[in-house]
């Protein structure tokens, strides 16, 4: 974060704009990118993205009973597959700070009957309206990178989760070869035209190009996960760094 004309400003993708404002920025892109999110996904990473969220399912080590927030969690990906793992005597509450994004994953989630263990919290990350120590397992997948203020966001988290619980931050990262980086690179250069194709907007996934450039690497990460007070920080790169997969662990009282 930057200062100019001693305003604070924030990146939103390559362009910097008021702290206030990049939230509604980022708003206005998940709503338009809300009913195709999905197909997109599967466009985007050539169906990769289901593969890369079962293994942050697994690392979550979710058990029967448990309590786990869905962070940032969209069209409810994650929820749909915390739902048979905790259980009955478990619960799953699916979070995100954009309405449009809850609708379809809420009704999504609806459409799959008989899900009792799920609920829904329109929930900014950076300031949790959840009591201290709720939840067993905090999960973002895909989100941290569009909060203003990912420290706080991370501090949220840690307030939130339960002594012994972890955090699991799965997102974009910085890819370790080269020649995987610069294909990379190409690759992703052609979202906006799919966007373009599937929904009529490519500016929304130039963002999200963009802001997964700005995205801190998996060492800066690691630094604001123990920043937060987490322990034991370690983190997983998948496709050789094009994502990465982070945990934190709050301590045992």
């Amino acid at each position: 974060m930057n200062e100019s004309n001693n305003d604070k400003t924030t990146d939103f993708g390559y362009q910097e704009v008021p702290v206030e404002d990049k939230a509604e920025h980022v708003a206005n892109v998940f709503h338009s990118v809300a009913r195709n999110y999905d197909i997109m996904n599967d466009i985007m990473s050539i169906g990769s993205h289901r593969l890369i969220k079962n293994f942050t399912v697994q690392l979550t080590a979710l058990r029967s009973g448990q309590t786990v927030l869905d962070l940032a969690g969209g069209t409810g990906d994650f929820s749909l597959q915390f739902s048979p793992i905790v259980g009955i005597n478990g619960q799953v509450v699916l979070a995100d700070i954009n309405e449009s994004m809850l609708r379809v994953g809420r009704d999504r989630i609806i459409d799959k009957g008989n899900l009792t263990n799920i609920s829904y919290s329109l929930a900014d990350a950076e300031k949790l309206p959840f009591s201290e120590n709720s939840f067993d397992c905090v999960c973002i997948a895909y989100g941290l990178r569009n909060v203003t203020d990912k420290n706080a966001a991370l501090h949220s988290m840690f307030k939130v989760v339960k002594p012994g619980g972890r955090v699991v931050v799965l997102e974009f990262s910085k890819p370790r070869k080269q020649l995987v980086s610069k294909a990379y690179d190409l690759y992703s250069k052609l979202w906006p035209f799919a966007g373009k194709l599937v929904s009529g907007d490519s500016e929304s996934y130039q963002y999200l190009v963009e802001s997964i450039r700005m995205h801190p690497d998996q060492e800066t990460l690691k630094a604001m996960f123990l920043d937060a007070g987490f322990q034991k920080c370690e983190y997983h790169d998948v496709m050789d760094g094009i994502c990465a997969i982070h945990i934190g662990y709050k301590d045992a009282v």
